[in-house]
């Protein structure tokens, strides 16, 4: 049996912002809106698809939005290239998932990797080794 995550839905405030958030980031492309959904098409066949949380307006507050984490594995090279749209976006970064490490890079198994945070509290991460695949640091 082959089993492959296909898509998964992510809360947002405003959609249309999140997934040009991450697009723009990441160096991807926003696809046209399908149904309530903006799709982010990951080059490894998932889909990201932003959706607006009920209630979630233009109000304070995560408007009810329970923060999950997505990491994406990227190659030296878009690491370098994601890493400085980071930094001159100004945004805020950590080594370590629990934001105890700012402006820092892990070296966890002998690659590279940081966490930071979307619009909508969600928690991202690049990283260039899989967890456990080497060295630890």
């Amino acid at each position: 049996m082959t089993v492959q995550l296909n898509h998964t839905i992510v809360a947002a405030r405003d959609k249309h912002m999140s997934a040009r958030f991450l697009a723009d980031l990441l160096g991807l492309q926003v696809s046209p809106q399908y149904g309530p959904f903006i799709p982010v098409a990951i080059p490894n066949g998932v889909t990201l698809d932003f959706m607006d949380h009920p209630g979630s307006g233009s109000g304070s507050g995560s408007g009810g939005i329970a923060p999950q984490h997505y990491a994406f594995l990227v190659s030296e090279d878009d690491f370098d290239a994601i890493f400085g749209r980071i930094r001159a976006a100004g945004l805020t970064y950590w080594a370590d998932p629990a934001h105890r490490r700012a402006g820092e890079v892990n070296r966890n198994d002998g690659g590279r990797g940081v966490y930071f945070d979307d619009p909508n509290g969600h928690s991202l991460e690049i990283l260039t080794r899989p967890y456990g695949s080497g060295l630890t640091g």
